[in-house]
C-alpha cells in the first residue's frame, strides 16, 4: 500500500508558475555559475546597501481562480449604458474572427515594434493595410502606421506643419466645433513651443495670418462642411489645411485630399476597437506625398531582400529620436500598432461595400432620430450631418438626460439648454426609439430613406481598390489570412525576445482576459462617473500601488506611452516652475540617455544641455556639476535613468539629485528601467521629483508590435497640483484624449500586481538581476560585458561587446541577423554603445531558454572567430548571409559552408523552427524608391 506523503508544493503559486520562469533548482544552477551562494547575496552585491527601501510592499498575491472572481466583482461596479455621446468614441462592433484572432492571439499582442523587418513580415503587411486604408479613405498620398489617439494626432499634425514652415509663423487656427479634448491637448502641445493657437468659428480663419488650420470634418456638433475654399485660401497664403476627419464617413463624404488638404488626422477607433474607456485606440496621420519626410512617428515601406524578393520595413528610420534626439521632430514611440492591425482587419474584413453599408445605417440612423424629433417640433441641428446632431431643448436638458438615462441611454450634455446625439454602427432601431421615448415622442419609427446629405458633398472617389480588400471574407479565408501573417512573425510566444530596456517579458493569459468584458470594453470614457465605479477603484489602486512601489506620493494616468510619460512628467516640471515665476528652461541629459529623453525635452520646449559619461558609462560627476552651476537659475531638469542605460546602479545618484536641487532645478528619473528596482529601491527615495512608469515593460502589458503602451507618471506632493488635467476641459494641461489614457489596458498591470503581491513582483526583480548576471558570467569568455558596477556585478541587462569583430568585417547587424537562424529575436543593437548589443532576459525566461540563447552566441562567437582567422570571409560566411530561408535551403547551395550549418546552426529547433519569410532586407533601397501603401499581389512574398 502507498502511503501518504505531504508537499509542499503550491499549485495556485501564481508567481512561481506564470511570471518567474527558473524554478528554484533552476535558479540554484545559475546562482552557481555567478559564483554566489544565494540570491540574497547577489542582491547585497548588486545594489548598493544605502538604496534599498526600508519595507517590504504590502499586498499579499492572489490566485489565478481569485484574481478572476475579483476582476468579476469589479467589473460589475461598472454599468455599461448604450453612450451616444459621441465625441469621437464611438460604439462598434469586433468581428470575432479579428477578436480571437488578433486581439487575444499571443503571436500578435507579444510581438515587439518591428525595428527587425526580417521577424516582423506579418506585422508589417498588416500595418502596410492599416496605411492603405488611411490613405485611400483621406484621399491622401501618405499614410504613417498609426499614432496615440485623435488629439494627439491632430498635436503631431500643428507640429509638422509649423516645422513645414519653419516657424516663421506662430500663430495657428483651430476651428472651434472640433471636439474639446482635441482643442485641450492642441493648446497643451503649442504652449511650450510658443505656438499662439487662435480658435473660432471657420468662418473667422484669415489665412494670412497662420502657419496652417485645423477644421472638423464632420464637428463636433456635428455639421459636415466643405473646406475647399478654405483649403485654397490657405495654400494662396503659404499656410497648410489639416483636417479631423472620421474615417468612417468618409467612406460617404468628399475625402479631404479632394477639397485640397494637406493633412488629414483622426481616429480609428469605430473600426473595430472597442471604446474601453477611452483606448487604446489607433489615430492616424495622413499628407500630401511632399510632407512626408515631416511625418510623425513610424512608416511601413517596401524594399527588397537580399533575393531580390519584396520585403517590408519600417522606412525613413533616420527621423528616429534615438538618432535626431533633441532635433528630433517627433517621438517615434508614438503608435497603437496592435490596435491598427485590429482596424486594418475590420476593413479587410468588411471590404469597401461593407463599409459603405455601415456608414450608410449609421447616417440613416441619424437621419431617422433628426426627422422624428422634427416631426414633433424640436429644433435640431445642423441640416447636414453624418451620425451626430444637436437638439436644442432650453431648460428641459437635465430632465431629457436623466430621461434618456433610465432607458439606458447616456447622451451629451452641450452648454446649457442642448443635447447631443451620435449613433454608430450597435444603434439599432429600438435604441432610436427609447432616444424619442426620452424626448417624450412615443412611437416605433422605421429607417428612413431619405440622407441628410447633400449630393455635393458625397463622395464620388473609389476605395479600398486594392486586392486585399477584396479577399473572399468567408471566415474561414479570413482566419487562415490572419494566420499566415502571424506565422511570418517572431513574437514572445515563440522565443525569448532579449531586448534591452524593453523589458518583454510574460504577459499572463488570465491578466488579458477582463479586457474584452464588456463590462470594460464598451464603456464610453465620458460616460457619468457613477457609471465607471470599478475602472475608478481600480486606477485607485492602481495609483496606491505603483506610489508604495516608487515613493512618490500622487500619480496620472492620463500619458499612452512612456514617450508621452516623459514629456508630461516634463511638462509637470515645467508648470511648477512657472507657477513660481521661475523662468527655467535647461534640461541636463546624459549622452547615455534614452534618445526619447532629449526629443521628450525638446517637445516640452526645453534646451537640451549633454552630460558626459565617464569612461564606465556612469554620468561624469565633475562635468554635470559644471553644467549645472553653468545654468544656474535656469536650470529646469536633469533627466536620468535608473539603473543607468549602461545597466547598473550607479552609486552616484543621490548626488546628482542633490546638486540639481541645490541649482532649484528638478529631478526626472527614467523609468524604463523600474524592472530592476521593484520591491529594492525606490526612485522617490533617491531624490527622484518624477518618473514615468512603462506600464508595458514593467508591469506586464503587451507590447503590441508596437504599441500599446501606457507612461503613467509619479510625482512627489509639491507637482501633484501640475499633473496633466482633465482633456474635457478644453484647456491646456492635457497629453492625451481621455482622463485615464488607455484606461482598458490599465487592468493587466492592475491584474498582474494583485496576482503577484508585493513578494512576488520582489522576487521577480531579484530573478531578473539573476537572470542577466547568469548571462553576462556566460558570455563574457566569447564577449567582453562592456559595463559593470560594483562587486563586477550588472543590474537587470548587460552590454556584450563584439566589437573586437568589427574591425575584420563582422558587424552588429550580421550578428543580430545569424541570430534569427538560431531562432531569436536580436538584443537591441548599437545602443547605448554603437556596435554592442544590449541583452535583457527578465525574469520570466527559463533556464533552458536562456542556456538556448547563450548556445546561440557562442556559436555566432565561433563563426566569428572564423573570419579573424581568415578560414572564411566576412561575405562568404554564414554572418553575412543570414538570415537564411527555406528558399536558400532548397535553391542550389553553392556557400562555403553547409546547409546544416547554415540552417539549423546551434539553438535552433528542428522539427519546430522559425523560418524568416524574407532574407536580410535592403532599407537604403527601400528609402531610395519609397512605397507606403499595398504594392500589387503579383510578386510579393507569401
Amino acid at each position: 500500500m502507498g502511503t501518504w506523503q505531504a508537499t509542499a508544493y503550491d499549485p495556485d503559486d501564481f508567481a512561481n508558475r506564470r511570471h518567474i520562469g527558473p524554478s528554484p533548482a533552476e535558479m540554484a544552477r545559475m546562482l552557481d555559475a555567478v559564483g554566489v551562494s544565494s540570491l540574497d547575496e547577489l542582491i547585497d552585491q548588486t545594489i548598493p546597501a544605502d538604496f534599498r527601501q526600508d519595507q517590504p510592499l504590502s499586498w499579499p498575491p492572489l490566485t489565478e481562480a481569485g484574481m478572476l472572481s475579483e476582476l468579476r466583482r469589479v467589473a460589475a461596479r461598472n454599468h455599461v449604458r448604450t453612450s451616444l455621446i459621441g465625441q469621437g468614441y464611438y460604439g462598434t462592433v469586433t468581428p470575432p474572427a479579428v477578436q480571437r484572432n488578433i486581439l487575444e492571439n499571443p503571436a500578435w499582442y507579444t510581438a515587439y515594434t518591428p525595428y527587425q523587418p526580417e521577424i516582423a513580415q506579418g506585422r508589417l503587411e498588416a500595418l502596410l493595410n492599416f496605411q492603405t486604408m488611411v490613405s485611400d479613405l483621406t484621399g491622401l498620398e501618405i499614410a504613417g502606421a498609426s499614432l496615440l489617439d485623435e488629439a494627439t494626432a491632430a498635436a503631431e499634425a500643428m507640429t509638422m506643419a509649423y516645422n513645414a514652415g519653419k516657424g516663421k509663423k506662430k500663430r495657428f487656427f483651430a476651428a472651434d466645433d472640433l471636439h474639446p479634448q482635441v482643442l485641450a491637448v492642441l493648446a497643451t502641445r503649442a504652449l511650450p513651443l510658443g505656438i499662439e493657437v487662435v480658435s473660432g468659428p471657420v468662418e473667422d480663419l484669415v489665412a494670412e495670418d497662420v502657419f496652417a488650420a485645423i477644421v472638423a470634418y464632420p464637428g463636433t456638433d456635428g455639421h459636415v462642411r466643405d473646406f475647399t475654399d478654405q483649403c485654397a485660401a490657405l495654400h494662396e497664403a503659404g499656410a497648410l489645411a489639416i483636417v479631423d476627419a472620421d474615417l468612417l464617413a468618409l467612406c460617404l463624404i468628399k475625402e479631404p485630399g479632394a477639397m485640397g488638404a494637406d493633412i488629414a488626422v483622426g481616429s480609428a477607433q469605430r473600426f473595430g476597437v472597442p471604446m474601453g474607456y477611452g483606448g487604446p485606440h489607433a489615430a492616424y496621420l495622413s499628407c500630401r506625398d511632399s510632407l512626408k519626410r515631416l511625418m510623425p512617428g513610424r512608416l511601413v515601406g517596401v524594399s527588397k531582400d537580399a533575393s531580390g524578393n519584396r520585403a517590408y520595413r519600417l522606412a525613413l528610420q533616420a527621423r528616429e529620436q534615438h538618432i535626431r534626439r533633441e532635433k528630433a521632430t517627433s517621438n517615434v514611440c508614438t503608435a497603437q500598432a496592435l490596435l491598427a492591425v485590429m482596424a486594418s482587419f475590420y476593413a479587410v474584413f468588411h471590404g469597401p461595400e461593407g463599409l459603405r453599408a455601415i456608414a450608410q445605417r449609421v447616417h440613416l440612423t441619424a437621419a431617422t432620430l433628426a426627422q422624428r424629433l422634427r416631426a414633433h417640433g424640436a429644433a435640431v441641428e445642423p441640416a447636414q450631418f453624418f451620425d451626430t446632431i444637436t437638439v436644442e431643448v432650453g431648460l428641459g436638458q437635465a430632465g431629457i438626460l436623466a430621461a434618456a438615462e433610465h432607458r439606458g441611454i447616456n447622451l451629451r450634455k452641450v452648454g446649457r439648454d442642448k443635447v447631443g446625439i451620435s449613433v454608430d454602427e450597435t444603434t439599432t432601431l429600438d435604441v432610436v426609439a427609447r432616444v424619442l421615448d426620452a424626448f417624450g415622442v412615443p412611437e416605433q419609427p422605421e429607417l428612413s430613406a431619405t440622407p441628410a446629405l447633400a449630393p455635393e458633398i458625397l463622395r464620388e472617389s473609389e476605395y479600398l481598390t486594392h486586392p486585399v480588400f477584396h479577399m473572399n471574407r468567408a471566415e474561414s479565408e479570413m482566419m487562415r489570412y490572419m494566420r499566415r501573417l502571424s506565422d511570418r512573425d517572431l513574437a514572445l510566444d515563440r522565443a525569448m525576445i532579449p531586448l534591452g530596456s524593453c523589458t518583454m517579458k510574460l504577459n499572463a493569459a488570465v491578466e488579458m482576459m477582463p479586457i474584452t468584458w464588456p463590462e470594460f470594453a464598451e464603456l464610453h470614457p465620458y460616460a457619468p462617473q457613477e457609471q465607471a465605479t470599478g475602472y475608478r477603484e481600480v486606477i485607485e489602486d492602481l495609483s496606491a500601488k505603483l506610489c508604495e512601489i516608487t515613493g512618490y506620493d500622487a500619480f496620472s494616468m492620463q500619458p499612452n506611452s512612456g514617450a508621452q510619460g516623459e514629456y508630461a512628467g516634463l511638462l509637470t516640471i515645467a508648470a511648477y516652475h512657472r507657477a513660481r515665476g521661475e523662468d527655467r528652461d535647461v534640461c541636463l541629459i546624459p549622452t547615455s540617455a534614452h534618445g526619447t529623453n532629449p526629443a521628450s525635452a525638446a517637445m516640452a520646449g526645453m534646451r537640451v544641455v549633454a552630460v558626459k559619461a565617464d569612461d564606465h558609462g556612469n554620468i561624469d560627476l565633475e562635468d554635470f556639476a559644471a553644467k549645472a552651476r553653468e545654468a544656474g537659475d535656469r536650470l529646469a531638469a536633469i533627466m536620468i535613468t535608473y539603473p543607468s542605460t549602461h545597466g547598473v546602479f550607479e552609486d552616484t545618484v543621490r548626488r546628482v539629485c542633490d546638486i540639481t536641487h541645490e541649482y532649484g532645478g528638478q529631478v526626472y528619473i527614467d523609468g524604463a528601467n523600474l524592472n530592476a528596482m521593484v520591491g529594492l529601491v525606490r526612485p522617490g527615495d533617491l531624490g527622484g521629483d518624477v518618473s514615468h512608469v512603462n506600464l508595458h515593460k514593467t508591469f506586464a502589458i503587451p507590447h503590441g508590435g508596437g504599441g500599446p503602451g501606457m507612461g503613467p507618471i509619479g510625482v512627489k506632493d509639491h507637482l501633484r497640483a501640475h499633473l496633466p488635467s482633465d482633456p474635457t476641459s478644453g484647456e491646456p494641461g492635457a497629453v492625451s484624449g481621455a482622463m485615464f489614457g488607455s484606461a482598458s489596458i490599465l487592468l493587466i498591470s492592475w491584474a498582474y500586481m494583485r496576482l503577484m503581491g508585493g513578494d512576488g513582483l520582489t522576487q521577480a526583480t531579484r530573478v531578473a538581476i539573476l537572470s542577466a548576471n547568469y548571462l553576462a558570467s556566460r558570455l563574457e569568455g566569447a564577449y567582453p560585458i562592456l559595463y559593470r558596477g560594483a562587486n563586477n556585478r550588472v543590474a537587470h541587462e548587460c552590454i556584450v561587446d563584439p566589437r573586437g569583430f568589427a574591425a575584420h568585417g563582422v558587424t552588429v547587424d550580421d550578428i543580430a541577423k545569424r541570430l534569427v537562424d538560431h531562432g531569436f529575436h536580436a538584443p537591441t543593437m548599437s545602443w547605448p554603445v554603437a556596435g554592442t548589443l544590449m541583452v535583457e532576459p527578465t525574469e520570466s525566461e527559463t533556464l533552458a531558454e536562456l542556456d538556448r540563447f547563450v548556445a546561440a552566441m557562442l556559436d555566432i562567437a565561433r563563426e566569428a572567430d572564423d573570419v579573424v582567422e581568415g578560414r572564411v570571409s566576412a561575405d562568404e560566411s554564414p554572418l553575412r548571409r543570414a538570415p537564411h530561408t527555406v528558399e536558400d535551403l532548397l535553391a542550389e547551395w553553392d556557400r562555403p559552408y553547409s546547409r546544416e550549418q547554415g540552417c539549423f546552426p546551434a539553438g535552433a529547433f528542428r522539427v519546430d523552427k522559425y523560418w524568416p519569410p524574407v532574407g536580410r532586407v535592403d532599407n537604403a533601397f527601400g528609402d531610395r524608391n519609397l512605397v507606403c501603401a499595398c504594392p500589387p499581389w503579383e510578386g510579393t512574398v507569401s
